[in-house]
């Protein structure tokens, strides 16, 4: 092909590029601003409707059938004990799943078939999972309806999302980090101990904000699993009978009484309490544990 047959560009002229530039950053902000305007729409409601409620028999009384006395102090105790246990379940098992398949394992088409079914598992809705959990732990391991039943259910549901975030954050360790621990005689399992772990850190603790937020807001696995709406006690070990905070959210709205609804909106408030909660710890252990270079 001969120079003169060369298709020729001509640059587009600098106020065309700059003006393209400012819309499309003028687009990702109205994006953002319609995002944060549905949910302070969303949080002014639930504040207006549940403001009322939030007293400190809210987290000291059990459910009842009069408004007025009703609480969440089963279901808060049974939303903390269960989303710890799972995450004490999930979390490990998520990262050496990761380690393994990032570090260890050889590529070809068996770690490939493995990250495929990994990501299909995270896209699973969880009512399939709550089936699985009744037939494998509360019907097959004979757990019955209990706490340890629940976390197992939810570790199940939310290892997909731990595995592939993990694995992302170790992917994203620079190469010569490992390169140069290798140069001074460092063995696989001190490099991914003292190099590739560190550096992952802030990446993996990511990942777990992530699966707590979405196991503490999911009712339909609990529901399938037959986890109760009224429990009248505080569960004392991982074998007795719970409930958890969306679960009596869901009782108190499916009551025809409108003070029930503020009683569920209280619950709400509540609710993304224990969220941020847990947030704010998982996020204090990612800047606690980073290391920077």
């Amino acid at each position: 092909m001969s120079v003169r047959s060369l298709p020729t560009v001509t640059p587009r002229p600098r106020t065309v590029r700059v003006r393209r530039a400012r819309w499309f950053v003028a687009g990702c902000q109205a994006a953002t601003l319609v995002g944060l305007l549905f949910l302070g729409v969303l949080l002014a409601d639930v504040v207006r409707d549940g403001a009322p409620m939030l007293r400190p028999h809210l987290v000291t009384h059990f459910p009842s059938r009069f408004p007025a006395q009703s609480g969440y102090a089963s279901a808060l105790v049974g939303t903390v004990l269960v989303i710890s246990l799972m995450a004490f379940l999930a979390f490990p098992l998520g990262v050496a799943a990761a380690v393994y398949l990032s570090e260890y394992a050889r590529p070809g088409r068996l770690a490939t078939l493995l990250h495929v079914n990994i990501a299909t598992l995270a896209g699973i809705p969880s009512v399939v999972y709550g089936l699985l959990g009744l037939g494998l732990f509360v019907e097959l391991g004979r757990m019955g309806k209990s706490v340890l039943a629940g976390a197992c259910t939810l570790a199940l549901l939310v290892l997909p999302l731990t595995i592939l975030t993990a694995r992302e954050a170790i992917a994203a360790v620079p190469r010569s980090v490992r390169d140069a621990a290798y140069a001074l005689g460092a063995t696989r399992w001190q490099v991914v101990r003292y190099q590739v772990l560190p550096y992952a850190a802030p990446g993996i603790l990511t990942g777990l904000i992530l699966a707590l937020s979405r196991a503490v807001g999911e009712t339909a696995p609990l529901i399938m699993l037959g986890a109760l709406q009224y429990v009248p006690f505080l569960p004392r070990s991982p074998l007795d009978y719970f409930t958890v905070l969306p679960i009596q959210i869901f009782n108190y709205v499916s009551q025809p009484q409108p003070a029930f609804h503020a009683v569920a909106a209280a619950g709400i408030i509540l609710l993304l309490a224990v969220l941020l909660l847990l947030n704010a710890t998982a996020i204090w252990l990612r800047t606690r544990w980073q290391v920077r270079w």
